[in-house]
């Protein structure tokens, strides 16, 4: 009898307010914040964190051009450039090459919701914080997950990597190539080898190292390969270039499940980038200026070419050594040949609070380092040079900014 009665004083307050007798207030309740009556007011700053970087003119250009429809065919077009710098950037022929409509994390969601079932054992390679989340990640969707697990600082081996692959017969194994939190470039030869071995697919984070550090996706036998719009490629975040090679698209579109996730389901992102060969329809809007400026990213580094993009990042990585050397200060990774071109990191310096470091650099300077993350945090500063940040002249001014820092911050504060 109630929900009757509250039933018909809905109906009767519907058909007063349809027929004027009722009139809703016009008049706002909560008032517009004074802050955003403001102009916006961005500082200048120099980004050598490990990301974002500093954008450059080009493709600042490109992300204020006008937006168009996400289905209009000069969108499409723009996406489908995109596909071509992926997969030069990547080194790979694979269809199933895009971007995500999201960062780096989106894109290693992709992976791992789109190769893995419930119950699947999935092997990670941990050495800092993308290790962790990978893990994270997998077990949230019911993956039975085993960690290989290293210090911040250190990388895997052959050896090892087949030790675990032998032990736990995973599906899916993850390591990432640019281990930013730590510093650490993993080498990558043979590691596909073994992992098709035993049956098990291979997924890499390129996220901080794509354009930095070499990585050939089809030779090295990887199956799965993602990085950001962020780093080397120097766009905003928000895009993330993913590609998946025959044995993990066979994977994805075999699976007795759908993905836990419709957003980043390969089934409508595949259709959506043109990568089934049939007429593309919608599953979501997808960031239209953030494809002018991931284009115009992926045309940078063509133009200057991969193997000229090693090296400035090889040369002047080792400009910042030698300057940090001379400055007293040491590397957190020990063996030169693991340390990661495109992000360094420094053992804080021993009596200083490394907070106080990076809060100096950034109010007198301009210039953004950072501290570890995750495993890291508290052992490491780290200074990111990537892509149009990755200059002399950008080396000598965080030198020295790190000479001011260390002169003028209190030592034994800790």
């Amino acid at each position: 009898m109630q929900g009757t009665v509250r039933g018909l004083s809905y109906t009767l307050l519907r058909a007063a307010r349809l027929s004027g007798s009722v009139r809703m207030s016009t008049h706002t309740i909560v008032p517009p914040s004074p802050a955003l009556l403001l102009p916006l007011c961005i500082p200048q700053r120099l980004m050598l964190g490990p990301g974002p970087s500093n954008v450059p003119p080009r493709i600042q250009t490109a992300g204020g051009l006008q937006v168009l429809g996400h289905m209009h065919p000069e969108v499409f077009q723009i996406m489908d450039d995109i596909k071509l710098g992926i997969q030069y950037a990547f080194q790979t022929k694979n269809t199933l090459t895009l971007a995500v409509s999201g960062s780096g994390h989106c894109a290693m969601e992709t992976a791992i919701f789109n190769v893995v079932e419930k119950s699947e054992v999935v092997l990670v390679a941990c050495n800092g914080i993308w290790g962790e989340r990978a893990a994270d990640i997998a077990q949230r969707i019911g993956a039975d997950v085993h960690l290989m697990a290293k210090q911040p600082g250190e990388g895997f081996t052959l050896k090892e990597i087949e030790k675990g692959l032998a032990q736990h017969k995973p599906s899916l194994f993850f390591i990432s190539h640019g281990e930013s939190s730590s510093g650490v470039v993993q080498p990558l030869d043979g590691i596909g080898d073994l992992c098709h071995r035993y049956n098990c697919l291979l997924l890499v984070d390129s996220v901080a190292s794509l354009g930095g550090a070499p990585i050939y996706m089809d030779q090295q036998g990887i199956d799965i390969l993602y990085s950001g719009s962020q780093k080397v490629l120097n766009a905003p975040p928000g895009t993330a270039p993913i590609s998946f090679s025959e044995a993990a698209s066979k994977k994805i579109f075999s699976r007795k499940t759908k993905p836990p996730s419709l957003y980043v389901d390969l089934t409508w992102l595949a259709n959506y980038w043109g990568c089934d060969g049939k007429p593309r329809i919608y599953h979501h809007t997808g960031p239209v200026t953030n494809f002018y400026s991931l284009r115009e990213g992926l045309a940078i580094l063509a133009e200057t070419g991969l193997e000229r993009s090693w090296e400035i990042h090889r040369e002047n990585a080792l400009r910042l050594y030698k300057g940090l050397e001379d400055l007293g200060l040491k590397l957190f990774v020990k063996d030169p040949a693991l340390r990661l071109p495109t992000v360094t990191t420094i053992s804080a310096p021993e009596g200083y609070d490394w907070k106080e470091i990076t809060t100096y650099i950034m109010k007198n300077h301009g210039i953004e380092i950072t501290g570890g993350l995750g495993p890291s945090t508290g052992k490491v500063l780290r200074i990111g040079l990537m892509g149009y940040n990755s200059t002399k002249t950008n080396v000598d001014r965080v030198l020295n900014a790190l000479r001011d820092a260390l002169q003028h911050c209190s030592k034994n504060k800790m």
